[in-house]
């Protein structure tokens, strides 16, 4: 991470002379002269709050919504929030058409529990609209101590319009869960984000299952949101044997390319389930799959976010600058920034039914795939 503040402020310097800075933030100084000078509460507005804001809007004018200037107390926020154990309601943001929209709600959370699904609009927090939010603004609205009430008011992807009152809890997201359906004789494995952890869970649920007689797997990346694209490209080592898993361009490291760490598992028939909340590291995950053919989606189409965010900069105070920095393209180079990826077998979204109507679909290819007799 030094390293890469370190070359970034060699670009700085190198891209700008000393009297081009001083000119183009003249404004800036003059502003703070103004404030400093004429307006009425001067004295109970802090020489750090005038600063931070002044950063915090030049990134909000980027009109990213996976840009942001974290504060030293929101990273802390944002840093606890990766280790999967915060106190909320248990949902993944975005910002589409400059609307708050739940990416996907987090299984076994309040917020699965109340209703939200995937595609989510949120109209209001707390009586609040949400309008013109950036994502850290509807995340501090949203979260809270835990056992205190939040009210949402969402439009769902059929248009209809609902109020849910949501109690926060302690939000504890177990990254892997899996186990072994000896009727099919079909490992199961679901993902439910890819923090540090999940390629260690990941390879130890594989090779918990019984190899000798393993007809195939399920992996299952729905409503998965992501997380770290180094834990996304080693749980795709283990179903792909060589080559690149995912390929990165940007304007300050030009193209990346991130190839298998080599896979160990046997290439056993492997079925991806996949829906509208899979996204970011999950669809790298998916499209690696998908692209070498070692495995078929099933499900509906993905997300659509194929961008990459980094830590680019941490000032002085704590405060860290968070960047989109490039966008990711599939090993075959298919963009999936706002297109998504389509799955190989459709399975129509389950209607007022308690039955699991994807993983019924991708047993039956399974077992399709292995004729009768063989893996004993």
């Amino acid at each position: 991470m030094r390293k890469i503040f370190a070359a970034l402020a060699l670009l700085g310097f190198i891209g700008f002379g000393a009297g081009q800075t001083t000119t183009i933030l003249q404004p800036l100084s003059q502003v703070y002269e103004a404030i400093r000078q004429y307006y009425l509460w001067a004295d109970k507005v802090s020489d750090a709050q005038l600063v931070q804001g002044a950063i915090r809007g030049m990134v909000e004018s980027l009109g990213d919504p996976y840009s942001t200037y974290f504060t030293p107390e929101e990273y802390a926020e944002w840093q606890r929030s990766l280790s999967g154990e915060y106190s909320g309601v248990g949902i993944e943001i975005t910002i589409r058409n400059g609307w708050i929209t739940v990416v996907t709600p987090l299984p076994g959370t309040p917020a699965e529990a109340a209703g939200i699904r995937p595609g989510d609009v949120i109209l209001e927090v707390d009586g609040e609209s949400t309008e013109g939010w950036t994502l850290e603004q509807a995340s501090m609205h949203i979260r809270g101590p835990e056992g205190t009430p939040v009210t949402l008011k969402v439009r769902h992807p059929d248009g209809k319009v609902e109020t849910l009152t949501i109690i926060r809890a302690k939000i504890k997201v177990e990254a892997v869960r899996s186990q072994y359906l000896a009727e099919e004789k079909v490992g199961y494995v679901r993902i439910l984000r890819f923090d540090e952890e999940a390629p260690a869970l990941v390879g130890r649920a594989l090779f918990s299952f019984p190899l000798d007689e393993l007809r195939g797997v399920v992996l299952d990346l729905r409503n998965n949101p992501g997380g770290l694209l180094s834990a996304a490209v080693e749980v795709a080592s283990f179903f792909i044997d060589r080559g690149p898993i995912v390929r990165t361009r940007g304007p300050s490291f030009g193209e990346r390319v991130y190839n298998s760490r080599g896979n160990s598992f046997p290439n056993l028939p492997l079925a991806v389930l996949v829906n509208e909340g899979t996204a970011s590291g999950a669809e790298i995950v998916a499209g690696a799959i998908q692209d070498y053919g070692v495995g078929v989606l099933v499900g509906r189409k993905t997300f659509g976010k194929g961008l990459i965010q980094e830590i680019v900069l941490q000032t002085p105070d704590g405060g860290v600058l968070k960047l989109t920095t490039g966008e990711y393209l599939t090993p075959k180079g298919r963009a999936v920034q706002d297109v998504g990826l389509s799955p190989d077998i459709p399975v129509p979204e389950a209607k007022d039914t308690e039955e699991d109507l994807d993983l019924k679909a991708a047993l039956e290819w399974l077992v399709s795939q292995v004729p009768v007799g063989v893996g004993k």
